[in-house]
């Protein structure tokens, strides 16, 4: 530093005169480089006081400045400021443990990593005060001090969970908003909690023993509960390239009930098709095709005369009923009576006679019910396992049908005896997306197919661009 010093002193009275350039460039091409072959600073040009000041030669005192700095990275100040009794120390005994502190050669650590290993003594600076490195004197202000005084100077307050309170409530300072008791204790109830955990609460006034009513969980069961189907299930035996017979023959099987209940329910869906046609077709060749069916249009007659006539013939032969005598009214209100109490007998005995039976109903009917009620717990417990293992596959969920899964099964003549022959078959996707609907992850959907165009597009040409230049 201090060679570096004086030569700038030595510089700085030359660059006064005219003839100071010339011999500080004579001199300067004297220099030789420290380290290596002879060099010479390269200027472009200093003619001037301009020109001379702003490419004078500084290398060596940055290269002063740059070792402090360097020194102060590793040590934490620069060395000329520290005792020799800081830098130097006599060691008269020696250290064995000296030779295992010593940084080793390893070659599993790369260059990157001891580099960045490296770190400054230097302390990083703080974008922000902190409290170590700013000191601040504590406010005697509170809270509610504090919320005032913003409420009077206008500012925005934040209220709770750290949101920004409405500015109508700025007002001069008089009131104060604070946080209700249910914000307070929000998150801490427990409305699922068991028994042994939930506090027994004191109701004062008298009524200590009063406890709260606890609210039950609803008992409902989720299917995704209860199935216990794999996401990726095993496949049979009988789908491998050279499967066993017992398992090829239990697949083939499989596959043909899984046909036949398939062409069966297509052959239903073309009978009910071929029956409604058929109506459809009767319906139409009665000649009132507008009616519907079971209704009947009487024929319009063509002749006026032959309903004048038709409704002579009628009068003349209804005839005006002679009114009853009074002895024949009470006669048949005496026989309508007698009718009357012979049916008020004999629904009284057999009520007497199902009394009398009425534990031999009661025993029928319980037995009966539990009959019935064993019936639909077996067909309940049938329904878990068959959900339990093969999840809800061919179970209608909401609007669609969870689909089945395919039974893929190769015929004998189609097996490839080595892995060379074999063919992929299947799809990855679909399985995984079957999958997903077996375990009621994912609702069950119908594919849509995008829709052909039913009509042709038309093109016009306006006038405007017919005339262009």
């Amino acid at each position: 530093m201090a060679k570096s010093s004086k030569t700038t002193t030595s510089k700085s009275p030359a660059a006064n005169t005219g003839a100071g350039p010339k011999k500080a460039s004579a001199k300067a091409k004297t220099l030789k480089s420290a380290i290596g072959a002879p060099s010479q600073h390269s200027q472009s040009s200093r003619k001037g006081k301009k020109a001379w000041r702003k490419n004078v030669n500084i290398e060596d005192v940055e290269g002063g400045l740059e070792e402090m700095r360097s020194e102060e990275r590793v040590v934490g100040v620069p060395l000329q400021k520290l005792k020799d009794s800081d830098l130097f120390e006599i060691d008269v005994k020696g250290d064995d443990k000296v030779r295992h502190t010593l940084p080793k050669f390893s070659s599993s650590q790369l260059t990157s990593a001891k580099i960045l290993a490296q770190r400054s003594a230097v302390p990083a600076v703080l974008s922000r005060t902190t409290s170590s490195s700013f000191k601040r004197k504590a406010s005697n202000l509170s809270r509610e001090d504090k919320e005032r005084l913003l409420r009077i100077a206008k500012r925005p307050r934040k209220g709770p969970f750290n949101a920004i309170m409405d500015p109508s409530e700025l007002k001069s300072g008089e009131g104060i908003v604070e946080m209700s008791e249910a914000v307070r204790q929000s998150g801490t109830y427990d409305a699922w909690a068991s028994a042994d955990d939930v506090e027994m609460e004191e109701v004062k006034d008298g009524m200590e023993t009063v406890q709260p009513k606890r609210v039950k969980p609803p008992q409902t069961t989720k299917p995704r509960d209860m199935i216990d189907v794999p996401a990726v299930v095993e496949p049979h035996q009988g789908t491998s390239y050279n499967p066993p017979v017992d398992a090829h023959l239990e697949l083939l099987r499989k596959a043909h009930e899984a046909e036949e209940r398939r062409v069966a329910e297509a052959e239903r869906l073309a009978e009910t098709k071929k029956k409604m046609e058929a109506a459809r077709m009767d319906a139409d060749d009665d000649g009132h095709g507008a009616l519907p069916s079971g209704m009947r249009l009487d024929a319009a007659a063509d002749d006026e005369g032959e309903e004048e006539q038709e409704e002579e013939e009628q009068a003349v032969v209804r005839k005006q009923p002679k009114p009853k005598s009074k002895a024949q009214k009470n006669k048949a209100a005496k026989l309508l009576a007698e009718k009357r109490a012979l049916a008020e007998t004999a629904a009284r005995k057999r009520l007497m006679v199902s009394i009398d039976q009425a534990k031999s109903f009661r025993k029928a009917t319980a037995k009966r019910m539990s009959e019935q009620e064993l019936v639909a717990a077996q067909r309940r417990m049938a329904l878990e396992l068959k959900v339990r293992i093969a999840g809800l596959s061919g179970q209608r969920l909401g609007k669609h049908k969870v689909p089945e899964a395919e039974v893929e099964v190769q015929l004998g003549e189609d097996l490839s005896e080595n892995l060379r022959g074999l063919k992929p078959e299947g799809n990855l996707f679909r399985d995984r997306f079957h999958s997903l609907q077996q375990r009621a992850l994912v609702e069950p959907r119908v594919r849509v197919l995008p829709k052909k165009r039913t009509h042709r597009i038309v093109e016009y040409e306006k006038h405007a661009w017919k005339k262009f230049e």
